[in-house]
């Protein structure tokens, strides 16, 4: 299956990982329709979208709000027909603190955005896959997902759900012809992570440095299309060692 004229969902496509893999599933081909709470950054994505000549549309939404993520499933099922890939993305990080201290506005908001997002995601993509009989879904979790991560007791524990809900959803809806894995990058530049210390060679792994945006994104598109199509319920880590 050639990605060209497929349709793409991203969620977070405003910025970081999103907007790079907006912009790699667009150059393949891919109509991207690209999901942000932040209106402004959606939009400029999309800007830079088209630049490249790609074709795409913006929706903006809150991934934790059940009506809003039915309303952008809809829209876009309406608008292009179907769903041929969605990248179950958008997630927020909060601060850094130990877990007795970590308040509990916090850990709702981790839990409410990266967890219960990606579950809402799931839920209403997958009833338009099932139709179709046919789907990519790619969550994004974590290496925080498969490991301990000090401090980042609320971030940690919503991508190690994740983890689960991939694992859970492959195993159900493999045999209905919908392919779903997760990839857990290690440390990335992005905005969600520019008031981190990034610069700890031995935090990020053999490899000595953070990846960038576009080195997760080159792993969504091979997710993405047929040259994965034995991959099922695969937690893949992109983390240059960090987790070996």
């Amino acid at each position: 299956m050639s990605l060209a004229n497929r349709v793409a969902i991203i969620t977070g496509a405003g910025s970081g990982i999103g907007r790079a893999a907006s912009l790699k599933l667009s150059t393949q081909g891919m109509l991207v329709a690209l999901v942000d709470y932040d209106v402004a950054r959606g939009e400029e994505t999309l800007r830079l979208v088209k630049e490249q000549e790609g074709n795409g549309i913006f929706i903006q939404a809150d991934v934790s709000s059940s009506t809003e993520v039915q309303n952008y499933v809809a829209n876009i099922k309406e608008r292009y027909g179907r769903i041929d890939v969605f990248f179950n993305n958008a997630g927020v990080m909060g601060t850094l603190s130990p877990l007795a201290d970590y308040s509990e506005e916090t850990f709702d908001r981790i839990m409410a955005v990266n967890l219960k997002g990606a579950f809402l995601g799931l839920k209403y993509v997958i009833k338009v896959m099932e139709e179709q009989r046919s789907g990519v879904i790619i969550n994004t979790a974590s290496t925080a997902g498969v490991q301990s991560t000090p401090f980042l007791g609320g971030y940690s524990a919503s991508k190690h759900g994740v983890v689960g809900l991939t694992k859970t959803a492959a195993a159900e809806y493999g045999p209905k012809g919908i392919r779903i894995n997760a990839v857990c990058p290690g440390g990335v530049i992005t905005n969600m992570t520019k008031d981190m210390d990034m610069s700890d060679p031995v935090q990020n792994g053999p490899l000595r440095r953070p990846s960038s945006p576009e080195e997760i994104a080159n792993v969504v598109c091979f997710l993405a299309s047929e040259e994965a199509s034995y991959m099922n319920g695969s937690i893949v880590t992109v983390d240059g060692g960090l987790t070996a």
